[in-house]
């Protein structure tokens, strides 16, 4: 990697106290770069602070012969660590968002503050670094940023809910800056590491996490961070041990079924291996083409009909069940003999009375979905149990990225993210006692390929996945 320099560029490290963070930043400035370290100094629990993390990597690099400045905010300050950099150095172009902290537990035993730590620092400060840079990035035309994901985020793994979530909002995130910064010479990728730090020790053994060195994932960080990358962007790369590959999107070839009154649920049951068979397989980066689709499936003949699914005795939460997709949902449910509560902030009543006129059952709940609690409770008030929930609810804030404000954010994630953990989290205890549970949660294409002027919410349902 001789021929990689960074001679004049500025590149802020997140959580660069340690670990992963302390190798970016002094291999950065070994080549040429000067580099904010950025650490609160914190447990990787989050608890604490202190600025020794920081101070001894920018001891290591200034003795070394680099250039180095420290910064001690909490990634949630983002606008204070790149004002670091532009005070320091006049200029940032390279923004590897790494800081991390871990509240490993069931999920059964989750507490709001488990959910809401995690987030703060590996999403709001992720969006609050990127947000704070971006200006910088579209006026000098250049900017390269390098979020953090992990395989936690990418295949999910037992007690780490909230952090698996976490992690895969990074996805849709990068993908929808990486198409807003194109035209500005923005490269955004998105990297899922496997090294030794304080965070692997609770995991890996002592042997594994002596081989699996931090340095072992620089070089990756170094190539998409480089200015001789000018077209890998808004990619997703696994990288450890010494193996660096890409991931990519495969979709089923799939089943195309008639659009009418014969597209049943019995009729998709009847041909559902179709619709989860891979073996001729496509590799989207952007959604199907619907339109085109719906045209060739009004081309087709009825449905060919399998077993009448029955949902007598089941019960059913729907969010945002007012209107729409989830009022499709509501009906559906009620049709094939479920009882079904509908959720709305605005006007479940509507929903709840057309369902009792067709002679089925439902009940109002008309709360915010983060307050999953009272959701819940109108269902055993209602029907003394819950089998299904189906997580709908959700709103649109959406602004291109270098106008969108906090409240964009923090309103979006509310309810898309927060609304499904609290939702799901109040409905756990009663899933667990019965041995029975099924949750549907909602995601987008933009959480899965991003799309401009949805950072945010493409962030937030990319981790419903």
């Amino acid at each position: 990697m001789s021929e990689l320099r960074f001679d004049g560029q500025v590149v802020v490290v997140t959580g660069a106290g340690g670990g992963l963070g302390k190798a970016y930043a002094k291999f950065f400035a070994s080549r040429g770069a000067s580099v904010v370290v950025n650490d609160l100094g914190g447990s990787f629990k989050g608890e604490g602070k202190d600025t020794r993390a920081a101070d001894v990597v920018v001891n290591e690099i200034k003795a070394a012969g680099g250039k180095a400045v420290a910064n001690y905010d909490s990634v949630e300050n983002g606008d204070r660590i790149i004002e670091t950099a532009i005070k320091a150095f006049g200029r940032i172009d390279v923004l590897i968002n790494n800081a991390g902290i871990l509240r490993d537990i069931s999920f059964k035993n989750m507490k709001d503050e488990d959910w809401d730590l995690i987030f703060k620092v590996h999403v709001k400060g992720s969006y609050k670094c990127a947000r704070a840079a971006w200006p910088y990035f579209r006026k000098q035309k250049y900017g390269r940023i390098i979020n953090t994901s992990s395989a936690a985020g990418l295949f999910g793994n037992f007690g780490q809910t909230n952090y698996s979530a976490a992690k895969l909002a990074m996805v849709g995130f990068t993908e929808t800056l990486a198409k807003e910064g194109a035209k500005y010479n923005i490269l955004c990728n998105v990297i899922a590491p496997v090294a030794a730090s304080r965070m692997t020790e609770t995991i890996m053994p002592p042997d594994v996490l002596a081989l699996m060195k931090p340095e072992w994932v620089v070089p990756l960080v170094a190539v998409l961070a480089h200015p001789s990358n000018t077209s890998e962007s808004g990619s997703i790369f696994e990288v450890g041990g010494g193996h660096i590959a890409k991931l990519r999107w495969e979709r089923s070839q799939g089943l195309l079924l008639k659009c009418d009154e014969t597209f049943t649920p019995g009729a998709v049951l009847k041909k559902w291996d179709r619709i989860v068979d891979f073996s001729n397989p496509q590799y989207p980066t952007g959604p199907n083409d619907f339109l085109g689709l719906l045209e060739e499936s009004q081309k087709l003949g009825p449905n060919e009909q399998g077993e009448k699914i029955d949902f007598t005795g089941r019960v059913v939460i729907v969010t945002g069940g007012g209107a729409g997709i989830g009022r499709a949902y509501c009906l559906a449910f009620a049709r094939h003999g479920a009882s079904v509560v509908v959720n709305d902030l605005v006007n479940p009543d509507d929903v709840v009375n057309e369902i009792r006129k067709m002679g089925g059952k439902a009940a109002p709940a008309k709360f915010s979905a983060e307050d999953g609690d009272a959701v819940v409770k109108a269902a055993i008030d209602a029907f003394g149990r819950v089998d299904i929930i189906i997580n709908n609810a959700g709103i649109l804030r959406d602004k291109a990225f270098t106008n969108m404000d906090d409240k964009m954010w923090d309103d979006v994630m509310a309810v898309h993210a927060r609304g499904t953990y609290k939702v799901t989290k109040a409905a756990w205890p009663y899933f667990l006692k019965q041995k029975y549970g099924r949750i549907v949660n909602t995601t987008s294409t933009s959480g899965i390929y991003g799309n401009f002027g949805q950072a945010n919410y493409a962030a937030a349902v990319s981790l419903v996945n």
